[in-house]
């Protein structure tokens, strides 16, 4: 991390920073054993120019994890530029292509890694839903209003597939419903697909959804994605209100020991009266969310040595095969 020379006001904004997130207890990664990994709205991030102080914290924020999603990416990607400089030399960025109308709101999705834990391998691809043929074309019957979009990488002895998604919000929860079970359905296709790059797949980012008892929940994992155990049991939710879930990760485990218990919400708000510890002036709380964000970032530590579960399993497998 390399903040260099900033001024008193923003050095005193770190200091606090950090405190909040040593309250969230997020434990360090191990190189070749296990990766911290994230989904962040970051509230249209690159619409406005971000102050500098917000630019620090913010990457003061990703720099604790290994691997992050990051939705509400927008076209302008200088502010993003800034955050990476701050980050270092080791961290990387693959991103979308911006959806330039108001149903994609101009957004992209972006994975922000830093290479010495986590290593890009090779593909990112928009997700789509599937076409029929009209004519001599080829048309979808409905869309995600935003691509999620999909990369692979390798930590450890760990390959996998990270699907980030911003399902959108609508007028009603029905159109909300439909777009998520479309969601469910592309994700299990692409699972059962012989040719698929990986069968270990976590899917994550923003899906307005209220709650786990939420049909909008039963949606999305009605093929059987679930919540890792270390975030089912979280007991509040990653807006500021810490009242809704609308951000989650799920996964479809071919190694279950991957995932642990550690995972959480990274609170760096704590409330309207400490907003001032951060930025200068009187800051209201919808300032507050265009500067950092109006999510907080949800986190997992999964981990990625995982050749002694391998090797059990083929012990296991050539036990139950002898006559």
């Amino acid at each position: 991390m390399n903040h260099g020379n900033v001024n008193a006001k923003i050095a005193g904004g770190l200091l606090a920073l950090k405190k909040r997130i040593d309250a969230a207890k997020v434990p360090p990664s191990k190189l070749d054993e296990s990766i911290n990994l994230a989904t962040w709205n970051i509230r249209e991030f690159g619409r406005k120019r971000r102050s500098e102080a917000a630019v620090h914290y913010i990457a003061e924020v990703l720099g604790q994890f290994d691997l992050v999603g990051v939705v509400e990416l927008r076209n302008d990607l200088r502010d993003l530029g800034r955050v990476l400089q701050i980050l270092g030399p080791h961290w990387r960025a693959v991103y979308s292509g911006m959806i330039p109308d108001y149903g994609g709101n101009w957004e992209r999705v972006a994975y922000l890694y830093d290479s010495r834990a986590v290593t890009f391998n090779g593909l990112a691809a928009e997700a789509h839903t599937p076409r029929k043929k009209k004519g001599f074309e080829y048309l979808p019957s409905a869309s995600f209003w935003r691509a999620p979009y999909l990369a692979t990488f390798k930590s450890g002895s760990f390959d996998f597939v990270v699907l980030t998604t911003h399902i959108r919000w609508g007028s009603n929860e029905s159109a909300r419903h439909d777009e998520l079970e479309r969601l469910a359905d592309w994700i299990e296709a692409k699972r059962q697909d012989e040719y698929a790059e990986d069968k270990d797949l976590i899917v994550m980012g923003d899906f307005n959804i209220p709650s786990k008892t939420s049909s909008l929940f039963k949606a999305i994992t009605k093929h059987g994605l679930e919540l890792p155990r270390a975030l089912a049991r979280l007991q509040h939710g990653s807006n500021l209100a810490k009242d809704k879930r609308y951000d989650q990760i799920l996964h479809y485990p071919q190694f279950p020991v991957n995932f642990s218990n550690a995972g959480g919400v990274l609170d760096f708000f704590l409330g309207d009266a400490h907003i001032k510890e951060l930025f200068d002036g009187e800051m209201t709380r919808e300032a507050f969310t265009y500067q950092m964000s109006d999510h907080l970032p949800l986190w997992m530590q999964v981990r990625t040595d995982i050749e002694g579960f391998r090797l059990e399993q083929i012990v296991q497998t050539q036990a139950t095969e002898r006559p």
